[in-house]
């Protein structure tokens, strides 16, 4: 509404100005005309009334007199030309027989020459001011030419001027105060149509499917307001149903994702137990002075595994995500160099700085993240290779465990590196995807850290740093 009102008022604007110049156009165009014709009528009186011969050489006799009394009786200047455009006799007081005047143009002769009524008209601009300068031929009593008749006349546009610049001030006015009424209107009809709009606002920006939304229910009497409250209470209803939907989506995915971890943690200690056995069966001599000590590490690894399988079980059947932390006090080195007993690849190297890291954490969890990661470093390694190398270091530092697991496997492409902890990403055939995310949850359980570097084609090193946890 105020951009047309704008609009139109400068469209007026533009509009009155123009009629302004082109009435005052007119007006000085008629009044030159008049003014002409008036003073055509006198010089024909003059000249039928005068005792001169009718011709060029005596106009400046005939009008010596006469050209001052018509000067004065129409306020305006007269001159009077030859044929030739020879000034012959002038009504400006200051004008003098002797002094030299400049002719009429060629131009000028040969358009009143050409013109049908023997009348040309010229228009110029100086100095800001518009000067309008009729020439017209003096005839005889036979409508023989004698002479050329010039009227300079300036073009006062004052009056004009004055009143368009008056009615532009009045038109302003007006508009200025249309524009007031027009913010009025415009502040209260939007107040008016957006009171619903913005109760439809905060009730949409509160909407959320995790709880119950409540209906709009209003009496605003505007049909597209009344079309988009319908809408919103659609949406509602639509959005109640997708919520039920989506929790039953979730439960049914929760428990997916729950069984899939429960049997990848069930399957850990299986492999470490088949390889036990399968080392037992194979280096086990009766005969071995050691036999009973072998006997009783093959048997402790067993345990261990199986307390772990009993862990994960029940906690299962108590609905518990993962085992919880049971925390004890054992020598880091010890537990480590245990794990790595169910491992039988002889290019499997451990190295320790220091032969005690007392601290205190969940026994099987620190077996756990062990396992899996050598697990991995062996699959890592293509069978193809000859020279197969994986070492585990550990040291203290500060109050942390540092634990490296490395290896000179083909390494992780450059793309999987931001997956590799991924729960069910795995670049291997086989496996669900879920053990290095696993372990990555315990080590943060403890506040520690996971790192790797890894290059193609020379293998990974994992890092893991877990604090010491004191009494």
């Amino acid at each position: 509404m105020i951009l047309l009102t704008l609009i139109a008022s400068i469209l007026i604007a533009s509009i009155s100005i123009y009629q302004f110049k082109r009435e005052a156009k007119d007006y000085h165009q008629e009044r030159l005309e008049r003014k002409e014709n008036a003073i055509k009528e006198h010089i024909n009186f003059v000249l039928a009334t005068t005792t001169y011969p009718l011709t060029e050489k005596n106009l400046p006799l005939i009008f010596k007199d006469k050209i001052h009394e018509l000067s004065d009786i129409h306020s305006l200047q007269i001159n009077i030309y030859s044929l030739k455009g020879k000034l012959l006799k002038s009504s400006k007081a200051s004008f003098s027989i002797d002094t030299v005047a400049p002719p009429i143009p060629n131009y000028i002769l040969g358009l009143i020459q050409s013109s049908i009524d023997k009348r040309y008209v010229d228009v110029k601009t100086i100095d800001s001011k518009k000067y309008r300068a009729s020439f017209s031929q003096i005839k005889d009593l036979k409508f023989k030419p004698l002479g050329i008749l010039n009227l300079p006349y300036i073009q006062d546009d004052g009056f004009y001027e004055r009143e368009l610049r008056n009615f532009l001030i009045r038109l302003g006015q007006v508009y200025s105060f249309m524009l007031v009424i027009a913010f009025a209107l415009a502040y209260f009809l939007s107040s008016y149509i957006t009171k619903s709009l913005k109760s439809i606002s905060l009730r949409i920006t509160s909407t959320n499917l995790n709880q119950k939304n409540e209906k709009i229910e209003t009496d605003d009497s505007s049909s597209e307001v009344n079309l988009l409250i319908d809408a919103y209470n659609s949406m509602v209803d639509k959005l109640e149903e997708s919520a039920l939907l989506l929790a039953q989506s979730e439960r049914e995915q929760a428990w997916r994702e729950m069984a899939k971890q429960v049997a990848h943690e069930i399957k850990n200690p299986l492999t470490p137990m088949r390889l036990t056995v399968q080392s037992f069966e194979r280096k086990f001599d009766a005969n071995d002075p050691e036999v009973k000590q072998k006997l009783k590490d093959y048997s402790d690894t067993l345990i261990q595994q199986i307390d772990t399988m009993s862990s994960v079980a029940s906690a299962f059947s108590n609905f518990a995500s993962m085992p919880a932390q049971q925390n004890e006090t054992l020598n880091a080195v010890v537990v480590i160099e245990l794990a790595l007993e169910i491992f039988n690849e002889e290019f499997i190297s451990f190295e320790a700085d220091e032969p005690e890291i007392i601290t205190i954490m969940d026994r099987t969890q620190l077996i756990r993240i062990i396992t899996n990661l050598v697990k991995n470093a062996i699959q890592a390694i293509p069978d193809s290779q000859v020279d197969k190398q994986i070492g585990i270091k550990v040291k203290k530092q500060d109050d942390s465990v540092l634990i490296e697991v490395s290896d000179n496997g083909s390494g992780i492409d450059s793309q999987n590196i931001p997956r590799i902890f991924e729960p069910k990403f795995t670049t291997k055939t086989s496996g669900m995807g879920l053990g290095l995310g696993i372990i990555k949850n315990i080590i943060e359980n403890y506040k520690g850290t996971i790192t790797f570097e890894s290059e193609i084609g020379k293998g990974t090193v994992f890092t893991v740093t877990l604090p010491l946890i004191k009494n």
